[in-house]
């Protein structure tokens, strides 16, 4: 397969956790079925909370992948984002590549926070002598990516992304990048992300950022709807298995779609709001379209950040409208079914593309119950949505004014 003289990176494994599912089957159930997982949070007292809920996950078992004594010394963030990658590594086969040709790069917003702060509370109580030896291996940023290297022998180019909620996406980016460089011929992608914890949800309360239906967390967060006033705190982890299209197809793998094309950028504007207009968002969907070598026309979906921010939803609507004009692909947004994942958020989005596209529909935007009329943009709502097979584009912007964008291209017909 070609998209104008270039041959897409091949996908051949997926694994999610999210707040809807927690394997491919049930969480496509959960984002078609238009239903929010938020609910009371149950890790914490938010008693003290203006906020008192979230998108958890609430069923999730590491034992299922590792021992006690194991998941112990590891944090809930790279529980999530190890069972991620076990998950997509079964689900892509026997891979038969040299252990020092595999890759792993990883996306997290904050990392261990969950033991971070877990840890300096157990030092303000008891002193520092009681603070875990574990505590700096828990928390960086780069121990996801790091134990799936370390459990599976892979001794090729390990690296962690930070981009606030867009280094799932940048993460599965910079891994197509390796490919095409001849750097790696394996590359295990994605994101993962735990940060419901009492100082991070205090935090993202206090900038502004979350929803404060606490009468009504079902329907607190409304991806581009004219009522949204913020998003839902979630957790998760999805992963992906690239490797070169020829060699997927040289062992026989299954391929479930491909990476066409990348853009990343900065806004360089303002540390939380997205810049006027939504000119950062504009110019990286830009980037991706001519990495991929297609034009706006041929996009089927645009898989939309849609956060449920008054700011930030405005912006990326106007900056679709830029690009693709009055009369373009249908949008939808995950986020009012699972909330944000953060720094998970842009990989488990673009496994629910790749879903898409193999269904032949575009899951609905959940609670999106009255459109904007600021915002000029077709968003499915209600019900999944039949299309015919095109490829799509995936959106991720953090705080920092990190902008990356994905076009992905459907698998091979049958």
């Amino acid at each position: 397969m070609t998209v104008a003289g270039r041959t897409p990176v091949a996908v051949t494994g997926m694994g999610v956790k999210s707040p809807v599912g927690l394997d491919l089957r049930s969480f496509w159930s959960g984002l078609c079925s238009g239903v929010s997982a938020a609910g009371p949070i149950t890790q914490f007292d938010t008693s003290d909370h203006p906020v008192t809920f979230a998108c958890e996950i609430g069923d999730f078992d590491i034992g299922a992948y590792i021992g006690p004594k194991e998941a112990a010394h590891l944090d809930r963030v790279t529980h999530l984002g190890f069972a991620a990658a076990v998950d997509a590594l079964a689900h892509a086969g026997d891979l038969a590549v040299d252990p020092a040709r595999v890759a792993v790069v990883g996306g997290t917003g904050v990392g261990g926070l969950i033991t971070l702060e877990t840890e300096i509370i157990k030092y303000a109580n008891k002193g520092a002598m009681r603070v875990s030896p574990f505590l700096v291996p828990m928390m960086m940023s780069n121990a996801t990516a790091a134990y799936i290297a370390l459990q599976h022998g892979f001794t090729g180019p390990n690296f962690s992304v930070v981009t606030a909620c867009a280094a799932g996406a940048n993460a599965i980016g910079e891994a197509t990048r390796l490919l095409r460089n001849g750097e790696a011929d394996v590359v295990i992608a994605g994101g993962a992300e735990s940060s419901i914890t009492p100082v991070g949800l205090a935090a993202f309360n206090r900038m502004g950022a979350l929803s404060r239906r606490k009468d009504d967390p079902l329907h607190a967060s409304r991806p581009f709807d004219k009522d949204r006033d913020g998003f839902v705190m979630g957790e998760g982890a999805g992963f992906l298995v690239l490797e070169s299209w020829e060699r997927a197809t040289g062992r026989g793998a299954p391929i479930y779609g491909g990476i066409a094309g990348y853009g990343r950028n900065s806004d360089a504007y303002h540390i939380t709001a997205p810049s006027p207009g939504g000119e950062g968002a504009v110019r990286c969907m830009e980037l991706a379209l001519e990495d991929a070598g297609i034009n706006p026309a041929d996009i089927g979906h645009v898989n939309a950040h849609g956060t449920s921010t008054p700011l930030n939803d405005a912006a990326e609507a106007e900056a679709v409208m830029k690009v693709f004009g009055s009369s373009g692909p249908p949008v939808s947004s995950v986020k009012g079914s699972t909330g944000h994942l953060i720094g998970a958020a842009g990989a488990v989005e673009a496994i629910a593309s790749f879903l898409a596209m193999a269904e032949g529909q575009v899951f609905p935007t959940t609670n999106h119950v009255e459109g904007d009329p600021a915002l000029s943009i077709d968003v499915v709502h209600g019900a999944p949505r039949s299309v015919a097979a095109a490829p799509a584009i995936s959106n991720s912007f953090g705080f920092g004014g990190h902008n990356a964008s994905l076009v992905l291209v459907p698998p091979p017909a049958a």
